[in-house]
């Protein structure tokens, strides 16, 4: 199993246990799952809950939320932008990952440029649909994890920028 850490922060973000996709070369999208978790109890996520203990029928028993399992699994905090101050972070976190990226692996800086120029756009385009996460340290600095739902307005997924994360198997 891989798992995908910031560079900035060193933040665990993802990691391929769930579906990726790589899009313009430059986001890994991954689709998502909305739990429901006990307040303090852990993540099952490979889990069915209502197969194991016949499940709570209504979804109504105290204590218990309904989360996005990769922002609980990776203890994301959810976070604002207007499209304004959006687009001071992204340009400004687009400069660091490019400069990280001439440091460490220069080969990649265009493929980089290119496919998040395009996914910028993407997202400035439908702004008002997207949600915006940080990693765990809540690093200012650091990748903000995007949130959008598939076109069929249901299956939430997330977006993290392949440039902007290491690759560790654990």
């Amino acid at each position: 199993m891989k798992l995908f850490t910031d560079v900035i922060s060193g933040d665990e973000l993802l990691s391929d246990a769930y579906d990726l996709k790589l899009v313009n070369g430059a986001i890994y999208e991954a689709d998502c799952d909305m739990i429901k978790v006990k307040a303090g109890a852990d993540v099952d996520i490979g889990a069915n809950p209502s197969a194991e203990d016949g499940g709570d029928e209504d979804g109504v028993e105290d204590g218990v939320e309904t989360v996005n399992n990769v922002v609980y699994s990776f203890r994301l905090q959810q976070t604002q932008f207007d499209k304004k101050s959006f687009l001071v972070y992204i340009k400004s976190y687009m400069k660091s990952i490019k400069s990280y990226l001439q440091e460490n692996n220069p080969d990649e800086i265009e493929s980089f440029e290119k496919g998040a120029t395009a996914y910028v756009k993407k997202v400035v385009g439908s702004f008002k649909d997207w949600e915006f996460f940080t990693g765990e340290s809540m690093d200012p600095e650091a990748m903000i994890v995007l949130l959008n739902y598939r076109e069929d307005g249901v299956t939430p997924f997330v977006a993290i920028w392949k440039h902007g994360v290491k690759e560790t198997k654990i």
